[in-house]
């Protein structure tokens, strides 16, 4: 009877260590990651399209919606030298899980005292809603977009749209 015992045990612990040694680990924090820069419109169509700068300094934010369309978390991060930013965001705020699809990134400002009028190309004037995660591994979350651009004023185009403003998203 001992060794039974002794044997179911062992087994249980056994078991017991290969589930812990399998199973990922759920992660608290995802990342938002990408890029921020200057687009000039006085160079030729390949410095413009090929000529972008990067802006250090410049912020970006991400901000979490609930089911019920009400702003439940806001996250923000300085690009780099080379433009980059990575915004940490908690997985659970106040006890509840976020989710990262209701989340918008967005610029929000640029130190560059020429190249501060935001632009919608890859939406950031507006906001991006994140999709898809471009990486899920162990315990990293990140969604990876790519890059927003701000612009001079000579360049910036006036909106002569007669879209109501309600309809835009400017999280």
């Amino acid at each position: 009877m001992g060794a039974h015992i002794l044997f179911t045990a062992a087994a249980m612990l056994l078991l017991a260590s290969s589930a812990t040694a399998t199973a990922t680990p759920e992660c608290d924090i995802f990342h938002v990651t990408g890029s921020v820069l200057c687009q000039e419109c006085g160079e030729g169509w390949n410095e413009w399209v090929n000529g972008a700068n990067p802006i250090q300094g410049s912020k970006v934010s991400v901000t979490c919606l609930d089911e019920r369309s009400r702003v439940v978390h806001y996250a923000s991060d300085l690009t780099d030298e080379a433009g980059n930013f990575d915004v940490a965001c908690n997985k659970y705020v106040n006890g509840k899980k976020l989710n990262p699809q209701n989340c918008y990134v967005r610029l929000v400002s640029s130190p560059d005292p020429v190249c501060n009028v935001a632009t919608n190309f890859a939406g950031g004037k507006t906001g991006v809603k994140l999709h898809r995660p471009s990486i899920v591994y162990r315990d990293m979350l990140k969604y990876a977009l790519g890059s927003f651009y701000y612009t001079t004023p000579m360049c910036d185009e006036p909106d002569t749209n007669d879209q109501d403003d309600s309809e835009q998203n400017n999280y």
